[in-house]
């Protein structure tokens, strides 16, 4: 067979139109037609998992431990200190902590924030990094807002400046505050200069209290120090009608009286009262 032959016979039915070349570009009528055999599917309909309400309400239940939280547009800003403070060293997992470097944001933000008149401090704190409760406590001294604090269960050690860093500190009833002098872990040096530097860290301590609060430095000290009451170490736990017996919390109250008492300082900035605020 010639190549003229083969070539017709190649052009002729069944052969003409079934041969592709892939080079080529496929026409528009072509791709209209298979488009039109092939029958559109549309995309499911999916619920972003951000907008999820069934994943909403999971998210709280397991973050919250309940299944909404009461919004309100309060010009009261709650800030809570839970566990132990935790100051340049991390803390184990399983410890409950409070990192400092959180807190001093969300006091200068509080300052910053115009709408924010007042702050509210809850504390139930086993104490923990000296320079960090130091730090938190000059921040909450320093705001020009007036600031309530609250002591639920515990403020003990390095908790107890920051209860009386506030214009009025409460305390609950059973709440505690232990009162103990500086200890130092890990590695120290044997040395009269590691024995100074302590006493001048306490000295820092001991007069942030005695300024802010009722409480003298020498009747601070005796509480610091007295012998017999804590099993393993000095000093004294004081019990909230305690505490304000001291001087160290001006008054025994809860969540009620320490709204009620911020409303009244933040009503008296209100009204240009001068020796609100410390």
């Amino acid at each position: 067979m010639s190549k003229q032959q083969f070539s017709d016979f190649l052009n002729r039915p069944p052969f003409a139109g079934t041969y592709t070349d892939n080079s080529k570009e496929v026409l528009p009528q072509q791709l209209s037609s298979a488009e039109e055999q092939e029958p559109s599917v549309a995309p499911p309909d999916e619920t972003p998992a951000s907008e999820d309400p069934k994943k909403k309400l999971l998210d709280s239940i397991t973050q919250l431990g309940q299944t909404n939280v009461p919004q309100l547009e309060s010009n009261i800003y709650c800030m809570s200190i839970i566990g132990q403070v935790e100051g340049h060293i991390q803390l184990p997992p399983q410890n409950k902590t409070t990192k400092y470097e959180h807190l001093i944001p969300q006091l200068v933000a509080a300052e910053q924030n115009n709408k924010i008149e007042g702050v509210l401090v809850i504390l139930n704190t086993v104490g923990g990094d000296v320079e960090a409760g130091l730090a938190i406590a000059e921040m909450v001294a320093s705001l020009s807002k007036p600031v309530v604090t609250l002591v639920l269960g515990g403020g003990h050690s390095i908790g107890v400046p920051i209860a009386v860093a506030g214009n009025y500190s409460f305390i609950a009833e059973t709440a505690t505050m232990t009162i103990h002098p500086i200890r130092l872990t890990g590695l120290v040096i044997g040395v009269p200069q590691t024995f100074e530097y302590l006493d001048k860290m306490q000295d820092r301590v001991v007069s942030f209290i005695a300024r802010h609060s009722d409480v003298s430095e020498q009747k601070f000290r005796e509480l610091m120090t007295r012998t017999g009451e804590l099993t393993r170490d000095i000093g004294t736990n004081v019990i909230g009608v305690d505490a304000v017996k001291y001087g160290l919390i001006d008054e025994v109250g809860g969540l009620g009286k320490a709204l009620k008492k911020l409303n009244e300082l933040i009503e008296k900035v209100r009204n240009g009262e001068e020796g609100v605020l410390q």
